[in-house]
C-alpha cells in the first residue's frame, strides 16, 4: 500500500473511532439509566468483550472506504495486518461476524444522532433498488426467502429491497426507510417515517405524483414538489421550484456514491442480520466522505422573487 494512502486511512480510522467511542460511552450511560433491574447472577455474567462497540462500528464503516470487495479479506489483511496496532485486542474473523449483529442498536443510533444531518427546509427524496440475488436464481433463494420481494425499477425487474432516502441541500442524509422491492414510493407509512421532523419544500421525481399524498403532506407542513408526466396538463410553477427540481440530482448522486463507492449492493450476503449491518455501515461511511454533492445557491433565483413559469 502507498505510504500516503496508508497514513490517510489511519487518520480516518482514528477520527471515526474517536467520534464513535464518545457516542457509545454516552449511549451506554443513557441505556443503563433505563435498563431493567437484574439479579445478582445476571450481573456477574455481564462481562465486557475484548472489542468495544466503537471498535466494531469503526471496522464496519472503514470497510466501505477501501477497495476491498470481500469483507473476510479486508478483515484478515487490513484489520489484522496493517491496522493491528490500532486494534490490539481484536476478535478472530468468525467471532467478529458473530458479534456484528449485537451492535445493531448502537450503530443505528450512532447514524441517527451523530452522523445524519438536519432538515433545513429544503429536502430531496428518492428510492433506489437493492438486489440481493440474480433474477434467474429467485426460486432457489435461501437467505432472504420470505423476506425479499420482486419489484421493478427504471432498470428492469429485480429481487431484493428498496432503500428510500431523504437528504438536505448540503447532501447530508436526513432519514431512510428500508422496504421490500414491491412497496410503492407513495405509501403513506413510508412517507410518514421519512418526513418525520421534516418541514418546508420536498422535491421528488414523477413517481411521487399523488393528489392524496400532496394533501397528506400539506397537512403536516410539508410541500412536496414534483415534475409533470407527459400526459398531464401544463401548470404554473414558481421559478425557484423549477430550478430546485433540476437540482434533484443531489439525491441521485448520493445513490450512486452509496452503490459504486461505498459498495452498498452485492449478492454475497449469508445472513439477514449482516445484510442490515452492511447497509447501515455503508450509509455511515458516506457521512464521513470528504466531498458530498450539494446545491450551490450563488446563482439560484431567490424564493421571494415570485416569478412564475410554465412547467414543461
Amino acid at each position: 500500500m502507498n505510504y500516503t494512502l496508508f497514513v490517510t486511512s489511519v487518520c480516518k480510522v482514528t477520527e471515526i473511532f474517536c467520534i464513535a467511542d464518545d457516542f457509545c460511552k454516552e449511549f451506554e450511560v443513557e441505556m443503563s439509566k433505563n435498563a431493567l433491574s437484574s439479579s445478582a447472577d445476571a450481573t456477574k455474567r455481564r462481562r465486557k468483550r475484548m472489542m468495544s462497540d466503537a471498535e466494531v462500528i469503526t471496522i464496519l464503516i472503514c470497510f466501505h472506504f477501501n477497495t476491498y470487495r470481500n469483507f473476510k479479506h479486508y478483515y484478515l489483511s487490513c484489520v489484522c495486518g496493517q491496522w493491528k496496532h490500532l486494534f490490539p485486542r481484536r476478535f478472530s474473523y468468525n467471532r467478529f461476524v458473530e458479534i456484528m449483529p449485537r451492535c445493531f442498536v448502537a450503530l443505528t443510533m450512532f447514524l441517527r444522532l451523530a452522523c445524519f444531518g438536519e432538515c433545513s427546509g429544503i429536502s430531496f427524496v428518492d428510492s433506489t433498488c437493492i438486489p440481493v440475488i440474480h433474477n434467474k436464481r429467485e426460486f432457489s433463494m435461501k437467505v432472504f426467502k420470505g423476506i425479499a420481494a420482486k419489484g421493478k425499477s427504471t432498470m428492469g425487474w429485480y429481487v431484493g429491497f428498496k432503500l428510500h432516502l431523504l437528504c438536505n441541500e448540503k447532501g447530508e442524509l436526513v432519514n431512510f426507510v428500508l422496504t421490500r422491492a414491491n412497496v410503492d414510493d407513495r405509501q403513506e407509512s413510508v412517507i410518514d417515517t421519512l418526513t418525520d421532523k421534516v418541514f418546508g419544500k420536498l422535491y421528488a421525481d414523477k413517481g411521487y405524483i399523488s393528489q392524496s399524498l400532496f394533501g397528506h403532506l400539506w397537512d403536516k407542513g410539508v410541500h412536496i414538489v414534483t415534475g409533470l408526466r407527459s400526459n398531464m396538463k401544463q401548470r404554473l410553477m414558481p421559478l425557484y421550484d423549477k430550478i430546485m427540481l433540476r437540482k434533484r440530482s443531489v439525491i441521485e448522486s448520493i445513490n450512486d456514491m452509496l452503490k459504486n463507492v461505498a459498495q452498498l449492493v452485492h449478492s454475497r450476503h449469508r445472513s439477514v442480520h449482516n445484510f442490515i449491518m452492511n447497509l447501515l455501515a455503508a450509509m455511515g461511511a458516506y457521512c464521513f466522505f470528504a466531498t458530498k454533492p450539494g446545491v450551490n445557491f450563488d446563482y439560484d433565483v431567490p424564493e421571494s422573487s415570485g416569478q412564475l413559469v410554465f412547467w414543461r
